[in-house]
């Protein structure tokens, strides 16, 4: 079977002698897939999309089977959010309130993605998940400025002593479509420099939309290159990303399964058919007719 057309392609490369790793992500059409199954607006789609490509960000040191995930729970209009990506480019994720309220819109932002999306109450955790038994490592850090980019940079240099910077960017039209999404990852490598890691910084700090360049057609690699031309970046590996969920009508069959006896009973009684359940991460739909409830139902007292 041919392989799915790539969503975004990921770049690695090192800079300043091989002192820093880096990857640059080409994610606009990873964002607007992911708008589309979640059917979000401009601002919503902001606000996940900026999540979504710092986790492929974050994913790129992964390996096999392991796994990382981007969960932020605050006071904001969207309530939190949680994204997920693999060591093999496969990433989803939702908004905890979706759709947000109305008085949320993009017309209050200025383009250059300046929205406190989680205010400033709230918890940033990454989990990682290794390998086949699943095991999960997860460290949290409180909320301070609210911006995703800033935020996951924080995080990395408290809970994991590596200097990082982060530069997220997605662009819209005047009619609020989605033209451009990318996203750069950089960190020091052990013996790095602190003072050209800060010059790195602060240039990453300042830099020109990626997100608009790539609305304007430019490619990631020449951009990187003229962006950080004096530190001369030596691109390793460009890979495939994906926006892919691992839902199935299995995984839904278990969360039915794993009600009290009593509510299957009701819902097998009064309905309404068919039983509806989404997906959290990719809103796909998953139908149970009564049928369907009747077997679980049975399932159910035959293991009590």
């Amino acid at each position: 079977m041919e392989a799915p057309a790539a969503a975004g392609n990921l770049l690695s490369f090192l800079l300043a002698d091989k002192s820093v790793r880096g990857v640059i992500l080409h994610g606009t059409k990873l964002v607007e897939e992911m708008r589309h199954c979640h059917e979000l607006d401009s601002l919503e789609t902001l606000l996940l999309g900026q999540a979504l490509q710092v986790t492929v960000l974050m994913a790129s040191t992964l390996k096999g089977q392991d796994e990382i995930g981007l969960r932020i729970d605050c006071a904001g209009p969207i309530k939190g959010l949680v994204t997920e990506a693999t060591a093999s480019g496969e990433v989803r994720g939702y908004l905890q309130r979706n759709p947000m309220p109305p008085a949320a819109s993009l017309a209050a932002l200025d383009n250059t993605n300046n929205f406190n999306s989680c205010q400033r109450d709230g918890l940033l955790t990454v989990s990682r998940i290794a390998g086949h038994n699943k095991q999960a490592f997860r460290g949290s850090i409180t909320l301070q400025s609210g911006h995703i980019a800033s935020e996951v940079a924080r995080y990395y240099l408290l809970s994991e002593q590596i200097p990082t910077a982060i530069h997220l960017s997605l662009r819209f039209d005047s009619q609020e479509r989605l033209t451009g999404a990318g996203g750069l990852l950089l960190q020091a490598l052990p013996g790095a420099s602190a003072t050209i890691f800060a010059q790195i910084e602060q240039m990453t700090n300042n830099l020109p939309s990626l997100g608009q360049a790539l609305a304007e057609g430019q490619q990631v690699e020449p951009w990187l290159n003229r962006q950080f031309a004096h530190f001369q970046p030596a691109v390793l590996a460009k890979r495939p990303v994906h926006f892919r969920c691992r839902c199935s009508d299995q995984q839904m069959h278990f969360l039915l399964y794993q009600l009290p006896l009593a509510n299957l009973d009701e819902m097998q009684a009064n309905g309404p058919f068919p039983i509806e359940v989404n997906c959290h991460y990719c809103n796909k739909k998953y139908l149970f007719t009564q049928a369907d409830l009747a077997k679980i139902s049975r399932e159910k007292q035959a293991s009590c």
